[in-house]
């Protein structure tokens, strides 16, 4: 496949904060979270979707439904096929978040999708082919310098989600930072 346009071809916002039990589980799902992937590329019909995942229109339709009706989801454009709109759906933004707190409206949240746990399962071919490019790195550094570096992984995981969309081979790209409470720490260097 190849192709040099805009990704996605359709207009969205940057980000939205997921603040509802409704739009979380909406994330929660494998399938879902695959559709929402395929959509970075280009708006798409659910009979497009069903195809590129391997499962029937009904099943697919199902879970388009549920991310639309959660707001992940809209219609960006439609076509006349003998009489009837065919629909071609778009992700309401680039990115979604789910906000910090663990409830709303005194429900408690699902919890996200583990972007490490769905790279490694998602990883593991390239892994055992030689092919997996990873780096794991530790600093001890101050919440302020945490927050600096993320919006420059942020820029850099924005650029990664707006190359043109050409090959034959999608790759994933996976980033994170996280707080290890129990990782070892050095004394702090005697002054003889």
């Amino acid at each position: 496949m190849a192709s040099d346009s805009a990704v996605p071809d359709y207009e969205l916002e940057e980000t939205i904060e997921l603040t509802t039990v409704e739009q979380v589980r909406a994330i929660s799902d494998p399938l879902r979270t695959t559709i929402l992937g395929l959509l970075h590329e280009r708006a798409a019909t659910v009979g497009e979707l069903a195809a590129a995942v391997k499962r029937p229109k009904s099943t697919v339709a199902h879970h388009v439904k549920v991310l639309a009706d959660a707001g992940i989801l809209r219609v960006v454009r439609t076509r006349k096929v003998r009489a009837i709109d065919e629909r071609y759906y778009g992700r309401a933004a680039r990115m979604f978040f789910v906000g910090l707190g663990r409830r709303v409206d005194g429900v408690e949240l699902p919890p996200d999708f583990n972007d490490f746990e769905v790279a490694m399962q998602e990883s593991a071919g390239a892994y055992d082919a030689g092919q997996l490019r990873s780096f794991i790195r530790h600093a001890r550094i101050p919440d302020e310098r945490v927050a600096e570096f993320w919006d420059r992984v942020e820029q850099l995981v924005h650029e990664f989600d707006t190359l043109p969309r050409a090959g034959d081979t999608t790759y994933g790209f996976v980033t994170g930072v996280y707080p290890i409470l129990d990782y070892p720490t050095l004394p702090p260097p005697r002054r003889d």
